[in-house]
């Protein structure tokens, strides 16, 4: 880019900055603090979640077999404890990666709901999330069928199952997890780019 060019970027960056806080700070929009200390409520009920883990899972094919992978997640709080970032690695057992998932959990205040955006195997998407007492649960709607997984993360072992249920039919299972915490992480925060 050039050095004109660069030069007439930053006027309008900042003029956009100007407008939104400008925008925000009028009667009747939310308090901006008010939102994020809401948001950091809400998302503190999956600190159990933060940390490093290990251990195995598995994955069952459509003819049936049984698929077995070491399997890696790292979650920890983004924007000072506002959302939850995860990252999750499946390993075959000669060490190549299998598969590769990133996740972000947020709550919308207004609505009072919790979502995850999930990137995984080139397919992304959006989709809610329940939280409880020790644990979450997350659905996938695929056509008439919908895809469950149910988490408990508990005195530091996260056991996860995922089924598919056709309607009229049993859930079946095709995805299970079981985890160790390894320890703690500054990621993703840690690192951040110093002014």
């Amino acid at each position: 880019m050039s050095k004109y060019r660069r030069l007439s970027v930053a006027p309008a960056f900042v003029l956009a900055v100007a407008i939104a806080t400008t925008a925000l700070a009028q009667p009747g929009r939310p308090d901006p603090a008010k939102l994020l200390a809401a948001q950091r409520e809400a998302m503190s009920k999956l600190e159990m979640m933060d940390g490093t883990w290990r251990g195995e899972a598995w994955t069952t094919a459509p003819d049936g077999s049984r698929h077995n992978l070491t399997q890696t997640e790292r979650v920890g709080p983004f924007l000072d404890g506002a959302v939850r970032v995860i990252e999750g690695r499946g390993y075959e057992a000669t060490g190549a990666l299998a598969f590769n998932a990133f996740g972000v959990i947020s709550f919308d205040v207004a609505k009072s709901t919790y979502s995850m955006r999930s990137h995984a195997m080139g397919n992304t998407g959006d989709f809610p999330v329940t939280v409880n007492a020790d644990g979450f649960r997350w659905e996938i709607a695929a056509g008439p069928m919908t895809i469950r997984y149910t988490a408990v993360v508990k005195d530091g072992v996260w056991t996860e199952i995922g089924t598919r249920q056709t309607p009229g039919q049993e859930p079946v299972e095709f995805f299970g997890m079981k985890l160790q915490r390894l320890g703690d992480t500054d990621w993703p925060a840690g690192g951040a780019i110093a002014p």
